[in-house]
């Protein structure tokens, strides 16, 4: 069931069991509320263009990024719950950039919010990639 939680076994104080079933703490914010807002935009009929699309959308991707971030260099840092609710902000942040892109592909909401992930991530994962893992 790798795909409900890509976390290591030192890595499950990130992970919820529900029904026997490691879940990723951020991801079950991320996905559910991803998936409700990207519906909800269309039911809405929602513009495609708001004067603070950039903004907000970095604004939201921004808390969970810097969790993750923090994670890797202190794995035993942060909680549950504070990751569950950066993966909901990053949910509603995500279904606004996917409303957008899938029907104006690669707008610049959606490029600003990968460079901002690409920004952070690799330096990140490029300083901790050879630390080793705990038996």
């Amino acid at each position: 069931m790798f795909w409900l939680s890509h976390h290591h076994p030192d890595e499950y104080n990130r992970t919820y069991v529900l029904a026997g079933v490691r879940v990723c703490a951020r991801c079950l914010g991320t996905y559910p509320v991803l998936a409700a807002v990207f519906v909800g935009l269309f039911a809405l009929k929602a513009p495609l263009q708001w004067e603070w699309d950039v903004p907000v959308v970095l604004g939201l991707t921004l808390p969970a990024l810097l969790d993750w971030a923090v994670g890797r260099f202190r794995p035993a840092s942060g909680s549950n719950w504070l990751r569950t609710l950066t993966g909901v902000l990053l949910g509603v942040g995500l279904g606004r950039s996917l409303y957008v892109h899938v029907q104006r592909p690669l707008p610049a909401v959606l490029l600003a919010q990968a460079l901002l992930v690409t920004g952070v991530a690799v330096p990140v994962i490029l300083a901790t990639y050879r630390r080793p893992r705990p038996e």
